[in-house]
């Protein structure tokens, strides 16, 4: 009787081939959560839920020596503080303005080092890069960040366990304006924002057009004070993440 055997090598191909499919499920696995219905339900840490009573304000891609003190001054008119997801790389081209938001009161997250997006898995490069970013923040904010929000809303396995080593609590947000597309203008950051504004909601605005339409960032200095006064009537408190009650268990 003869016996079919499976060609050489042909195992080795099978091993090759479940461990790139097992290794691309860890690192796109954790992507699912930017859809909002998905952290909304089941993480609502991540989805950045916190008191009912308060609205997390936070602003990413900054600092920016030409945009970042605007949103400043205004959040000082208006006797707010917020959280600012810095860039690593920003932060190292304008460290002044990154001391001046701690200078301010505000508070400091990490939104990586720069902003790529993560097509593959590269668990080292996002742990050295997201290192450099604390350490840039130590060095530069004298403070050490406690917030991850990862570039674009994509938290692969690399992203998340980088933060986790790194001892950072990652966060997205609930509602955002949309304010990094051309042609928005401030009422429309406003629309957008209020759709899915209530109590405990974190905010995502961005205080830079970094990665943004060029300009894009006047839409949302405009439609800042909008927002805060919109809150208020509805007897809601406006500050950053640490004062928000976001739940510690989460991500």
């Amino acid at each position: 009787m003869r016996i079919d055997r499976p060609p050489p090598g042909l195992a080795a191909w099978q091993a090759a081939g479940a461990a790139t499919t097992a290794a691309a499920a860890l690192h796109i696995g954790p992507a699912g959560t930017w859809l909002p219905p998905v952290r909304r339900a089941l993480f609502p840490g991540l989805d950045g839920q916190g008191h009912p009573g308060h609205i997390a304000l936070t602003f990413d891609d900054g600092p920016d020596r030409a945009s970042t003190p605007r949103f400043l001054d205004a959040l000082d008119g208006l006797g707010v503080r917020a959280t600012f997801f810095l860039l690593g790389a920003a932060l190292a081209e304008a460290p002044e303005v990154g001391r001046d938001i701690v200078t301010r009161g505000h508070e400091v997250g990490l939104h990586g080092w720069d902003h790529r997006r993560p097509w593959w898995p590269a668990p080292v490069r996002e742990l050295r890069d997201l290192r450099r970013a604390v350490r840039a923040a130590a060095d530069i904010c004298g403070v050490r960040p406690r917030w991850y929000r990862p570039p674009y809303g994509i938290l692969t396995g690399g992203r998340w366990a980088a933060a986790h080593r790194l001892g950072l609590r990652t966060v997205l947000w609930s509602a955002w304006g949309r304010d990094w597309v051309a042609g928005a203008d401030a009422a429309a950051v406003v629309r957008t924002v209020e759709r899915r504004l209530e109590g405990g909601a974190t905010v995502l605005l961005h205080d830079s057009d970094r990665t943004s339409a060029p300009g894009s960032w006047h839409a949302t200095l405009q439609a800042l004070p909008v927002l805060v006064q919109h809150c208020r009537r509805q007897g809601l408190i406006v500050g950053p993440l640490r004062d928000h009650g976001t739940d510690d268990t989460g991500w």
